[in-house]
């Protein structure tokens, strides 16, 4: 072992006994749950919101950080997630990721950020891990909040928690079924503008009429039938959020009226000629592809370049296998209203297996059949394929040719690139990892 080896290892257990004093006190600046890793991924000390949020870790034992939050036995980027250690060390720059981390209340969705700190000589030694927990989603059962623990749900997860505390207009984008109304009250419920109503319009199936007196209100006397005045929805969404449901839908003449709400912030009841001021937030969704549809002409390019300020795609059920115990078993609870159902495992594996088209929503129909067809509180697989009526389990397709790490590196990062339109530094946020490696990556894959 050289002398720097000896100094710097010297240097981690006088900071490691030392826990509970100096640097515990600088840990305990932190608003939030706090700990002082080595660049070994060694926890060498522990501020008191972490202890009271995730107990206490046995300094002295040598834990590691990948042990403690997740049970691995080899840093996070070596068991498939990202690391945000790992990352930091390349970036040299803060770093962030979500991750689902073991806590004394079973797994949850938390937001880590990771502070390089750097020794007299300039090197990288120690990181600061900042840990926030999100609340606006589960890794367990839950019957108030979308649940997931997959890669794909863990990116909506980050997407949402990201935006929520601004007030940049979202789109949420996705097939139907797959839970654009939960996303969308859970970026309203993490917002500052919570203590307000959340309103939605299903914009489906409303005439241009219908939708302007639906949203802007109307006066007496308006139209035929209008008996009364009437407050429109923007009236109650008012310092809130206003959530259009199949903005795609939304009539042609009825979008330039819209367009100038969001440019203007100003409308008028129907009928009426007083300006209103209007003051929420606006978060759309759709089932529909918007640039085909500007590119046939149904939808304005004005308008939807407003609305898409910051758009989510919510990934379909196939693509959250892992997820569909955990949401099958939280859907059962929120039926059953006790917990009283229980799926075999023979059943969660054949519901793993089938693609479903409509999503949650189709598999939440399955389930419901599964209540009234099962003869006792457990659903076996018997009871779910009598439910399946024309869904089919996939068929698993041998592989005959194997690509190389490499190949399909190369691939991701195309498509990724692609469907970022070119922009890196929004492909490195999707990849989670940093814009440098991004940048590093390409560079190999183009060797």
């Amino acid at each position: 072992m050289t002398a720097t080896n000896d100094k710097n290892d010297k240097d981690m257990q006088l900071i490691a006994k030392d826990s509970d004093s100096d640097v515990a006190h600088m840990l305990d600046g932190f608003d939030y749950p706090a700990i002082l890793v080595s660049a070994d991924y060694k926890i060498l000390a522990t501020n008191e919101l972490y202890s009271s949020a995730f107990g206490d870790i046995e300094i002295d034992k040598g834990a590691h950080c990948y042990q403690v939050s997740h049970g691995y036995q080899v840093p996070c980027d070596q068991a498939g997630e990202s690391c945000p250690l790992a990352a930091c060390k390349n970036s040299g720059a803060k770093e962030r990721v979500l991750h689902v981390h073991s806590t004394p209340r079973g797994k949850e969705h938390v937001d880590v950020e990771m502070l390089p700190i750097r020794g007299s000589d300039g090197e990288l030694k120690y990181f600061v891990e900042i840990l926030k927990s999100v609340h606006i989603a589960s890794a367990e059962l839950s019957t108030q909040t979308m649940v997931g623990r997959s890669p794909a749900f863990n990116t909506l997860v980050e997407m949402i928690n990201l935006v929520a505390v601004r007030d940049t207009s979202v789109l949420l984008m996705g097939e139907s079924g797959t839970g654009k109304e939960l996303a969308a009250k859970a970026i309203h419920d993490a917002s500052p503008r919570s203590g307000r109503p959340m309103v939605t319009i299903e914009c489906a199936g409303l005439t241009e009429t219908l939708f302007e007196s639906e949203l802007f209100g109307h006066v007496k006397g308006a139209f035929t039938g209008a008996m009364f005045n009437k407050h429109g929805l923007l009236d109650s969404a008012a310092g809130g959020t206003l959530f259009l449901d199949e903005i795609g839908d939304v009539p042609m003449g009825m979008q330039v009226k819209l367009l100038r709400l969001i440019e203007t912030g100003t409308y008028r009841a129907v009928g009426s000629t007083e300006v209103k001021r209007a003051q929420f937030r606006l978060i759309c969704a759709t089932h529909k592809n918007l640039s085909e549809c500007v590119a046939s002409g149904e939808f304005r390019e004005d308008l939807y370049y407003r609305i898409n300020a910051f758009p989510i795609v919510l990934p379909p059920l196939r693509e959250r296998g892992n997820d569909i115990a955990l949401i099958a078993k939280s859907i059962l609870e929120k039926l059953s209203n006790k917990g009283s159902y229980r799926l075999t495992e023979s059943a969660i594996k054949l519901l793993e297996k089938c693609r479903f088209a409509g999503n949650v929503r189709e598999l939440r129909n399955v389930l419901e059949r599964a209540i009234i067809f099962a003869p006792s509180n457990i659903i076996d697989v018997k009871v779910v394929e009598r439910c399946m009526g024309d869904i089919r389990p996939q068929k698993a397709e041998p592989k005959e040719h194997w690509e190389d790490l490499k190949t399909q590196e190369s691939r991701y990062l195309n498509e990724l690139l692609a469907h970022c339109k070119g922009d890196k530094a929004k492909a490195a946020h999707i990849a989670g990892i940093s814009l440098r490696s991004l940048y590093r990556k390409l560079g190999e894959v183009s060797q």
